[in-house]
């Protein structure tokens, strides 16, 4: 049960009482030695949550749920988009998986606080190989699969792994692409190379095992268990590299403690789930919300998370919630558009368990929120988090007994407890700027960078004064803590002295009906500063006519913003840049 009847009794709460808010926040989770602190400055200039407080993430996401008598239920059901396989594992199961694979890491001289790089696809096994790392202490660094050598091998560089573990193949689409090739060079490329490698072997693409250095994934798992190993909250849990949208990809630490009370907090209040829900996240695990809410973030709270390998389709997302009463989905805009087009002809669904959809990765324009809900026949809402934060900074919160305000559905919420939000205008008297978070940022969020093997204070994340903490999004916050989203920093074009944010441009451009996908972006303008050029994926079935596409798509820019904006430039493209999460590289699109 939540303490709060209110958003506004909340974030009093968490205003003017933050140590009794964090301290009873904490209780969410099993500590072996209680925290008596819940916020402490440290020497470098950052902060610690819970420190000197001592747990066991591991313990937290699984032994104590079998403890409890959870140990029939399902902890992770796993669907392959590429092969047709499912598997259900339970939370006895799973606990004996990762307790065995734990000894055979340890065998290979797995230790608390030394690394290991786990590149694989979206697997049970993934799940594993980051719950045993948990479990000995060890600081997991999931990368995605599909990483070319040169990528692979400058994050084997960075964290300097004592094992990596790959899966023999993952797939594009139903092909299977042979992972061994790739860690080969990857190793040939790095200064760095690991102890053993780790290998779980696939049926589409088994490889052969080099000797000495090569292990077989189940072999490993039949060793003799390992007890969770106490690690103080402020122990670094995993690494996870950022996508690469705000410059070069950094290692971003996440502490043990305040991930764990964050996260088991964020379950109840915002998605509204209880021990026992059945949570579905179409997120890689190789993502930040694959992490959070893909596995940590359920199993912490006692429910069941579905995951996929693959781009789900809208037959197999219908057909997983339907057979495992899945109450939340969380997805992203690129994924509610493929279903869109996949089922242009359909009716909508039917899914009695389904409560509500969240969306994240990038903001999802009213038009595609308002067809999601018309298809689901569900609430469906943006929130606004980021791989540094670790969870929501604004969100819409489902566990509380007061209803969400209808105004704010189609923007990305209001802060979560602890996100204290600000401005930095560009130019005086502005009601739009940099939205900031003033210091110190609420548990669940980085601990610092990964640099040179230590963690360091992230420096290019404070703004002049050393106060606050930069997003580097651009928005505007009203009187009812509503914060409204206008995009990236440098996404926010500068016409004439006037600001408009390309993301409203593109909500415009979007609500075309043979529009499929856009970006919008600036160019220099010799008269007026900038002027934004848009860049446009029409639907499959499009048949209409470029030109007059692009004069009614300029037309409904006019006339819904003005013809000041200067749209004249519409483009026709076969796709965007993105990034492996989906995020479209604005910056790499020029023309």
């Amino acid at each position: 049960m939540l303490p709060w009847t209110t958003y506004e009794a909340m974030v009093d709460a968490a205003l003017n009482q933050p140590e009794a808010f964090w301290l009873e926040a904490a209780q969410r989770i099993t500590w072996q030695q209680a925290p008596t602190i819940a916020c402490q400055n440290r020497a470098d200039g950052w902060h610690d949550w819970f420190a000197g407080g001592v747990l066991n993430t591991c313990y937290n996401a699984i032994d104590r749920h079998v403890e409890q008598g959870r140990g029939t239920q399902a902890a992770l059901i796993w669907h392959s988009c590429a092969t047709k396989e499912q598997q259900v594992v339970t939370y006895r199961e799973l606990q004996d998986r990762v307790a065995g694979f734990a000894g055979g890491l340890r065998a290979l001289g797995v230790e608390k606080g030394d690394r290991v790089l786990i590149a694989m696809p979206t697997l049970v096994e993934t799940a594993i190989a980051m719950l045993a790392c948990a479990r000995l202490g060890a600081v997991h660094v999931v990368v995605f699969a599909g990483y070319a050598a040169a990528e692979l091998a400058r994050r084997i560089d960075d964290v300097a792994p004592k094992v990596i573990i790959i899966a023999s193949c993952s797939f594009q689409g139903q092909t299977p692409l042979p992972a061994m090739p790739v860690l080969n060079e990857a190793l040939h490329i790095a200064a760095y190379n690991p102890r053993a490698c780790v290998i779980v072997q696939r049926e589409a693409c088994p490889a052969p095992l080099m000797p000495v250095r090569d292990y077989d994934f189940y072999s490993l798992e039949q060793f003799s268990p390992v007890a969770p190993v106490p690690v103080y909250a402020e122990d670094p849990l995993y690494i996870l590299h950022t996508s690469g949208t705000t410059g070069k990809p950094k290692g971003i630490v996440r502490d043990n403690g305040g991930h764990a009370v964050a996260l088991a907090l964020s379950m109840p209040l915002i998605y509204g789930c209880k021990p026992g829900d059945v949570f579905f996240t179409t997120s890689d695990l190789g993502w930040v919300v694959g992490h959070s809410y893909g596995v940590y973030a359920m199993l912490l709270s006692g429910c069941t998370s579905v995951i996929v390998e693959g781009s789900v389709s809208a037959s197999a997302m219908r057909m997983l919630c339907q057979n495992y009463a899945v109450k939340c989905l969380f997805t992203t805009p690129t994924q509610l558009r493929v279903i869109r087009q996949e089922s242009r002809n359909l009716a909508g669904v039917l899914l009695p368990a389904l409560a509500r959809i969240f969306v994240a990765g990038e903001y999802a324009e009213p038009t595609l929120l308002e067809w999601a809900r018309s298809y689901f026949q569900r609430a469906v809402v943006n929130h606004w988090w980021q791989t540094e934060t670790g969870w929501s900074i604004t969100a819409h919160f489902f566990g509380l007994p007061e209803q969400e305000p209808k105004a704010l559905m189609n923007d990305i919420g209001r802060p979560a407890p602890g996100f204290f939000p600000a401005l930095l205008p560009s130019m005086p008297d502005d009601p739009c700027g940099e939205v900031v978070l003033r210091l110190p940022l609420p548990p669940g969020c980085l601990a610092g960078i990964w640099q040179n093997g230590t963690i360091k204070v992230p420096e290019n994340y404070f703004d002049k004064s050393g106060e606050y903490y930069r997003t580097f999004d651009e928005g505007m916050i009203t009187s009812d803590r509503a914060v409204h989203m206008l995009g990236r920093s440098d996404d926010v074009i500068k016409v004439a002295g006037r600001r408009i944010s390309g993301v409203q441009i593109e909500e415009i451009i979007l609500s075309h009906q043979a529009v499929y996908a856009c970006a919008v972006v600036a160019i220099s303008d010799a008269l007026r500063g900038q002027r934004p050029v848009a860049y446009v994926v029409a639907t499959p079935q499009c048949t209409a006519n470029v030109s007059i596409m692009r004069s009614e798509i300029i037309g409904q820019v006019n006339q819904t913003i003005g013809k000041w904006v200067g749209l004249k430039e519409v483009h026709f493209v076969t796709q965007l840049p993105t990034t492996r999460s989906g995020k479209i590289l604005r910056k790499q699109i020029s023309l």
